[in-house]
């Protein structure tokens, strides 16, 4: 079993005095399912599973529930298992395809007698029109892939290593060489592997990138499945079309798409929830523009202006050839495989709790992240993957405006961690310290 995170998360739910539903969110393939099976193989004398795809029956029965009276009793029909108050969990996978189960499950709760957890992989999408979500009866847990120091952990790194890390981090010292060299040796890997699940597991056991390459495009391919099955009909090739030059159009200068690219016009209106349909779907991720580096940055959120990422880093460089591949382990980065690297950073920045956002003026330039800390602070992010880290002339211009009073910023690259100025240049592994 990899180990997850969302693993704790469960346990405090658990734990928790007045016990909520769990709704567990996420992209498909990202491991929902099985951590929920473990969690209950131990912390749970009984478990009832019902899947509403794998199972079309008991979709159509739970879909026809009138009411949760109803719903319990058509649960108690496809439950495979022995329900015991105070001692079962009842697990309803795939929750996507009989949406009105999230409405009657407030009901359920208040009964007291049985733990329920919901899952589903277009929960942002297909949940937007139920009549009424159950606010203070479901507790959500949003699951990403394996971020970076997950993937340490699934390669044996030990996690003194990662606390020696943030230990670092905090005092602004220079990392060991030699735990340096280790720790972006696993970082390129990450780059090629991402963090799914599947390919992880498949990286770990067999080493072999053309067996994670094959996991890959089978998960690219269920993505564009999903794409047909859920958007509207009218949508869904423009989606899938979109979906499609995400890796393309990262590589261009300003990371934004060109609107006419995708079907001609170049109207961004008719575009635009085909966009965030992606977004809803957990399969891209986006970062906004922002008018100001102050705080709060959404108050300077601008809605039409933002860059997709893919929300798997190795998904973006499965869809590369083996030059990409070979270059990474090389430690060969050339310039156009930055890329690569802000696609990692955005997918560990929204693991870690952060919104995505970034600056562009014509007066200041471009710079690739703003984050928040805890104390509010703006700081700025940079990311280099070539030698020339220390050319970033936005962030200068950026740390130059007196009125935005940003003391502060990061500027994350191949090399050891030093500090100039009002800049702190890390090695690109620490982005696993960017906590909220």
């Amino acid at each position: 079993m990899l180990k997850r995170k969302a693993y704790e998360e469960l346990i405090k739910w658990k734990k928790a005095k007045r016990r909520k539903a769990l709704l567990v969110t996420g992209a498909r393939q990202i491991g929902k399912t099985y951590i929920i099976r473990e969690f209950a193989k131990t912390h749970y004398e009984n478990f009832v599973e019902i899947n509403l795809i794998e199972n079309s029956a008991a979709c159509e029965s739970i879909s026809a529930a009138k009411s949760s009276t109803d719903l319990f009793t058509r649960i108690t029909v496809e439950a495979g298992a022995e329900m015991i108050p105070g001692k079962t969990l009842i697990f309803i996978d795939e929750v996507q395809e009989a949406k009105e189960v999230v409405t009657y499950i407030k009901f359920l709760v208040e009964r007291n007698d049985y733990d329920y957890i919901l899952s589903g992989s277009m929960l942002g999408v297909e949940l937007k029109n139920i009549r009424s979500v159950p606010v203070g009866y479901m507790q959500t847990i949003e699951m990403f892939p394996l971020d970076f120091e997950e993937f340490c952990w699934a390669k044996g790194l030990n996690t003194s290593v990662i606390d020696m890390v943030f230990e670092h981090f905090k005092k602004r010292t220079t990392v060991e060489d030699f735990v340096h060299e280790r720790l972006l040796s696993l970082f390129h890997q990450y780059l090629i592997v991402g963090g799914l699940p599947e390919p992880v597991a498949r990286y770990c056991d067999t080493d072999n990138i053309q067996e994670v390459r094959s996991v890959q495009k089978e998960i690219i391919a269920l993505y564009r499945q999903d794409i047909t099955r859920y958007c509207k009909d009218e949508d869904a090739v423009a989606v899938k079309r979109i979906f499609d030059l995400i890796p393309s159009e990262l590589n261009q200068q300003n990371k934004r798409f060109i609107i006419k690219n995708i079907n001609g016009t170049a109207k961004f209106e008719r575009n635009e929830n085909r966009f965030l349909w992606l977004v809803d779907a957990n399969v891209a991720l986006a970062a906004y523009n922002i008018d100001e580096p102050r705080h709060p940055l959404l108050l300077s959120k601008k809605e039409n202006f933002f860059k997709l990422f893919l929300a798997d880093v190795g998904l973006l460089t499965g869809l590369c050839n083996m030059d990409v591949v070979r270059e990474v382990l090389n430690n060969r980065v050339a310039v156009n495989y930055g890329s690569l690297y802000e696609n990692v950073v955005a997918q560990e920045l929204a693991a870690h709790g952060h919104k995505l956002f970034y600056f562009n003026n014509k007066g200041v330039g471009e710079v690739d992240f703003v984050i928040e800390s805890d104390n509010a602070e703006v700081i700025p992010i940079e990311v280099k993957s070539g030698k020339n880290y220390k050319r970033h002339r936005a962030l200068n211009n950026l740390l130059g405006v007196v009125n935005y009073d940003i003391q502060n910023a990061y500027v994350l690259h191949e090399g050891n961690l030093r500090i100039e100025q009002k800049a702190c240049y890390l090695p690109v592994y620490m982005v696993l310290c960017f906590h909220t």
